[in-house]
């Protein structure tokens, strides 16, 4: 069995927000609350689930930009949770984020030369030189010219400045990747084309990519296995094909039925009501038997484990323990 390249152990992060008069109250947030999985050297792992179930928080706090509240990261071998600041910065150059909104990690008033330049600087010993050839060889492979490393970031589009924030993460030869909504905001078709541009780059630099999206289609085309998150927590992981052919876990359903698919009608008897949970205050028991229709009187009181249930399928439901569901 392959060793994994990353492996996250019942990860929380949760925040306090300040509140009522004089922000003498404050409420815990539970932005993520117990995420465990693991991630395989060469793969495309997806993570999937409607805004603010944690998907966002889950990628900051591997990568170190939120430090957990609980739980712990172990990236090729090593625990990486709490690294001072100066051993993270060694293993952030193996793990680079690229943005929803990529046009906000670029310095406006730099140009992009200097922007791409700037990981070398910090991360290596590299002659002025070998650092322009590194750039001029990165900005090509995300096909850009040598003539807009002059320009500034608002003079590119949505797309090129995507393209941009690869160049950029790709200075430093990462091994791992994670992509938040890479494709949110894009046309179709400039949508297609940085996707081609993905699957390229992680085969020409030997890369293994997280893609956190709400974008169902595009997770099933590039990732080999996703887990559905609700709530902070995942409730059902495992091959992509797998979950798609056959959703078990009632939130699953519910996303997957949303799917458009032309000449098809939507599926109304698995259709979500309400809305998610406030993650101050979630209800005891399964965080989703307040939308589910199957529920059952234990899911409002007992908190189902994330469990193996046949090979490589994890799912979260008192409905499987009661055989009212088959994985």
């Amino acid at each position: 069995m392959q060793e994994p390249i990353l492996e996250v152990k019942g990860l929380k992060k949760h925040f306090r927000d300040s509140g009522g008069i004089l922000n003498r109250r404050s409420a815990r947030i539970r932005a993520m609350d117990g995420v465990s999985f693991r991630v395989y050297k060469g793969e495309s792992f997806g993570l999937v689930g409607e805004s603010g179930c944690g998907k966002s928080t889950l990628g900051k706090t591997i990568l170190g930009i939120y430090r957990p509240t609980e739980g712990s990261v172990v990236f090729k071998g090593q625990e990486i949770t709490h690294l001072s600041k100066r051993e993270i910065k060694k293993v952030r150059k193996d793990i680079q984020y690229v943005y929803q909104d990529p046009g906000s990690s670029l310095d406006p008033h730099w140009k992009v030369k200097r922007i791409l330049s700037e990981p070398l600087v910090i991360h290596t010993s590299l002659s002025k030189q070998a650092i322009e050839k590194s750039i001029y060889e990165l900005i090509a492979a995300v096909g850009l010219t040598r003539r807009q490393l002059a320009l500034y970031p608002h003079e590119f589009s949505g797309g090129q400045q995507r393209r941009l924030g690869l160049a950029r993460i790709l200075c430093l030869n990462p091994t791992l990747v994670i992509l938040d909504e890479p494709t949110s905001g894009l046309d179709v078709s400039v949508q297609a084309t940085i996707l081609k541009l993905f699957i390229e780059l992680k085969n020409r630099f030997d890369l293994t990519y997280i893609f956190i999206s709400h974008n169902l289609s595009v997770v099933r085309m590039m990732c080999q296995r996703l887990a559905v998150m609700y709530a902070g927590k995942i409730v059902e992981m495992g091959f992509t094909d797998s979950i798609f052919n056959n959703p078990v876990h009632p939130y699953t359903k519910a996303l997957l039925a949303a799917i458009p698919i032309v000449g098809k009608k939507l599926q109304d008897d698995v259709s979500l009501t309400g809305e998610p949970p406030n993650p101050s205050n979630f209800p005891s028991g399964c965080r989703f038997w307040p939308r589910c229709g199957y529920k059952m009187n234990i899911c409002t009181s007992e908190e189902p484990e994330l469990s193996e249930r046949s090979k490589d399928r994890w799912i979260s439901c008192h409905l499987l323990n009661q055989g009212k569901l088959e994985p």
